[in-house]
């Protein structure tokens, strides 16, 4: 991880020729977990900020536009209200919280591989994993993908998974295989079960895009992408990946934006909405010749 001259500078071969900087007021925490290097250090003018293998994670000032939007087009964008959920990934807690803001929600499992992201959240950020204690959640260490084929095996469903994975690399890249995406959608209820996950930079990652459509959405009965503004992400910006079992779109709030137990700083209805209108060169390359298929086609 680099720290060059008080700056912290993320350099990675997935987003090759440039660099996001962030400086550097002073270095709170620096360790390897079991799965990867973990550092969280204060920054001059984002807040605290956490880092995984060199890449950022978040930061206080900006988390909430991924954290709202990847937790609340699915839970809204579901016809019904979902009552249990899952959450793969997001050890920083903040898609528990937002998860744990609607009322509905009778029960929550949450499967994070790696307990050193907990365990330096609730120490640094504690603002953002605020919702470990409530009562309707479940915290398990472990791989999600074995615990999602166990739960096929098992019969155990869910109304809504919301999967906050980091890049598609080490202990995150089977998150991005079609196998645990047919998992996935054999757990969700049939009718009014949505599915998202954390889709990549549109501006450097069409490929990995295309693929997630293309290969991953043929389990599902829609699948599609919303864009987010996250300025200390690659390139400011991430997608959102969803994917509904018994709707033909996710475009639109399925029901009320309403009974949430806190406020949104990002997410809105009309955000809900605007974030699926994609840049007109990215519809023509995701959606070239018609690829997408339907379980029902294969």
């Amino acid at each position: 991880m680099s720290i060059e001259n008080g700056w912290f500078l993320e350099k990675n071969t997935q987003w090759p020729g440039q660099a996001m900087g962030l400086e550097v007021k002073e270095v709170l925490l620096q360790e390897k977990t079991k799965y990867q290097d973990l550092m969280v250090f204060q920054s001059t003018t984002w807040g605290k900020v956490l880092i995984l293998d060199g890449v950022i994670q978040l930061t206080e000032r900006d988390e909430c536009s991924y954290q709202e939007m990847l937790t609340h087009i699915p839970m809204f964008s579901a016809t019904q209200k979902p009552k249990k959920v899952l959450v793969v990934g997001g050890g920083d807690g903040g898609v528990l919280r937002e998860v744990c803001k609607h009322s509905c929600v009778e029960s929550v499992v949450m499967c994070e591989i790696d307990v050193g992201v907990v365990n330096a959240s609730k120490k640094y950020f504690p603002s953002v994993s605020c919702s470990f204690s409530d009562p309707r959640v479940t915290l398990l260490i472990q791989d999600a993908v074995k615990y999602v084929e166990d739960c096929v095996k098992d019969k155990v469903m869910f109304d809504c998974i919301i999967v906050d994975s980091s890049d598609p690399v080490g202990p995150a890249e089977k998150l991005f295989q079609p196998e645990f995406y047919q998992n996935c959608s054999t757990i969700l209820d049939p009718n009014h079960g949505v599915m998202a996950s954390q889709g990549e930079s549109l501006w450097i990652h069409q490929k990995l895009m295309r693929a997630m459509l293309h290969e991953n959405g043929v389990f599902f009965r829609c699948a599609e992408y919303a864009s987010v503004q996250v300025p200390t992400y690659p390139c400011g910006q991430i997608s959102i990946f969803v994917a509904a079992m018994g709707q033909e779109t996710c475009k639109t709030a399925g029901r009320a934006v309403e009974g949430l137990k806190g406020s949104t700083n990002y997410y809105s209805e009309r955000m809900h909405s605007a974030s699926f209108v994609l840049p007109a060169g990215v519809e023509r390359e995701l959606y070239r010749d018609d690829e997408k298929k339907t379980a029902s086609d294969m």
